[in-house]
């Protein structure tokens, strides 16, 4: 009688070894070509388990091919690179794209590397293998590289330091700014818990690092209008309502001038500056844009915006409880704001 294993008798383990020998004495030809490639590659069938890897594989990570076939794709992970990375990975591999990013695994000795690796879906007949090419990123003769990590933090401190300067002229401008992108934060996680796949991780950070940047227009409104403790005259609230497109243009001639590759997604930016004061019922500005017309990063920052605002006091105003806040955002669901970003803000409480 065949002994018990994990759920799994002895034959039935010998056979799933025995089907998974036979894959690969039958790697098409076609993946063959890919072994040849200057750079380590890997192969890898449906359930991630490595099929082949190439001569530059075993000299960049130690693992000679018979070490490494049988194995799951990550055996190598050193788990210091950031989970975000690994969750858009998974979420493009699921989806049955082609990703790329860069990871820090660990070689065989023991020692730590950071490798750019871009892994391609292949089907044959009706079998789906991943091709996965990593360039050792330490070996690169010119440039500087920074980690995903770094990389982020110095794109999110630029914005942070831009946003300030921006805005010099309040002392208090510093706490609002951090609030509000720290809401934003808050509010992508909430609504991500319903909305798991709808948008990729990378894309939703962008919205958090460039929601620091939402009123650097107001740089350009007169102080006597911008801090006026009284009810504006029409021509002032005109000039308010610049605000956003003064911001695009602040923002457009930066760009332009600096040409920073920290400062990724300009376009994510720029919506969130330019249409944060839209309404989803289409009765906001500067162009009257309703529902899913405006941006979703600037329906996100729109309701984080108007809360703090809200709950701060101003030299224009006191500031309200949390709980009367809330109720005002829950009164302008459908309204002036996305509703399924409201009932995910009201999940944040």
């Amino acid at each position: 009688m065949a002994k018990k294993l994990s759920g799994y008798t002895d034959d039935k383990l010998k056979g799933k070894k025995v089907v998974f020998l036979e894959k690969i004495k039958q790697l098409p030809p076609i993946l063959a070509g890919y072994l040849q490639l200057a750079d380590a590659v890997m192969i890898t069938d449906e359930q991630h388990k490595i099929l082949d890897v190439n001569k530059e594989y075993t000299r960049t990570t130690g693992y000679e091919k018979k070490e490494a076939v049988g194995k799951k794709a990550g055996f190598t992970k050193s788990h210091l690179t950031s989970p975000s990375m690994y969750a858009s990975l998974k979420e493009a591999i699921h989806a049955g794209k082609a990703w790329t990013g860069v990871l820090l695994n660990k070689k065989k000795c023991g020692s730590l590397w950071h490798s750019s690796l871009t892994i391609t879906p292949i089907q044959h007949e009706d079998v789906i293998y991943f091709i996965g090419v990593f360039r050792d990123l330490e070996e690169l003769k010119e440039g500087v590289y920074l980690s995903e990590q770094e990389k982020a933090g110095t794109e999110r401190e630029l914005l942070r330091v831009l946003a300030i300067s921006c805005e010099i002229r309040d002392p208090g401008i510093e706490d609002h700014l951090l609030s509000v992108q720290n809401l934003t934060e808050q509010l992508l996680a909430s609504f991500r818990k319903k909305h798991h796949d709808r948008f990729p991780i990378v894309y939703l950070s962008q919205i958090i690092h460039a929601s620091i940047l939402h009123d650097i227009g107001k740089a350009g409104i007169p102080e006597g209008i911008l801090y006026k403790p009284g009810s504006l005259a029409e021509y002032e609230r005109k000039i308010i309502e610049m605000h956003p497109l003064m911001g695009q243009d602040i923002l457009s001639k930066l760009s332009t001038g600096l040409h920073n590759d920290f400062i990724k997604s300009l376009e994510v930016a720029e919506n969130i500056i330019k249409y944060h004061h839209e309404r989803w019922d289409g009765t906001g500005y500067p162009h009257g844009l309703k529902g899913e017309e405006i941006p979703f990063e600037a329906r996100v920052v729109a309701i984080v915006d108007v809360y703090d605002a809200l709950i701060s006091r101003r030299p224009y105003k006191d500031s309200w409880p949390k709980e009367k806040a809330m109720e005002h955002i829950k009164s302008q669901k459908g309204r002036h704001f996305d509703p399924e970003l409201v009932d995910a803000f009201i999940d944040m409480f």
